[in-house]
């Protein structure tokens, strides 16, 4: 298995917090521009932003907290050369889960349907990293 199909998944991840960050970037510009904020009261405090806008960058925060283990293993099975296709599906079940919560987060913002897409990414994590340190705990590097 080459190394390249652990990128797919991994850049999959990458691009959806690009895709969160712009549009939060965009929705931002568009309430200041409207004056639809003080630019003082935001300047330290994220509270004066409307509801919308809190939503996706609360999202945004959530992309630099489980998918940060998932950028790490990803990196390591490629320098381990531990790659299997089991990793691989793994991988794409965890990028969906965030998708998922994506979609939550950003729309109904459902706790409860928002906390089963991130358990299921978060379980998904686990029994990668649990795969991967069994392989270079038992079969070595």
């Amino acid at each position: 298995m080459t190394n390249a199909a652990i990128l797919y998944p991994l850049l999959a991840q990458v691009a959806l917090t690009f895709v969160l960050m712009i549009w939060l970037a965009v929705v931002r510009t568009r309430t200041a521009s409207r004056g639809e904020v003080r630019l003082a009261e935001i300047a330290l405090d994220a509270s004066g932003w409307p509801d919308g806008s809190v939503k996706i960058a609360n999202c945004v925060l959530n992309q630099f907290q489980l998918p940060v283990l998932f950028y790490l293993l990803c990196v390591l099975l490629m320098i381990t050369a531990n790659l299997s296709t089991q990793q691989i599906i793994l991988a794409w079940i965890f990028v969906a889960s965030r998708v998922f919560h994506v979609f939550i987060h950003t729309g109904t913002n459902n706790v409860l349907h928002r906390f089963y897409a991130f358990l299921a990414g978060f379980v998904t994590l686990i029994v990668m990293w649990l795969l991967f340190a069994f392989d270079i705990i038992f079969k070595g590097l």
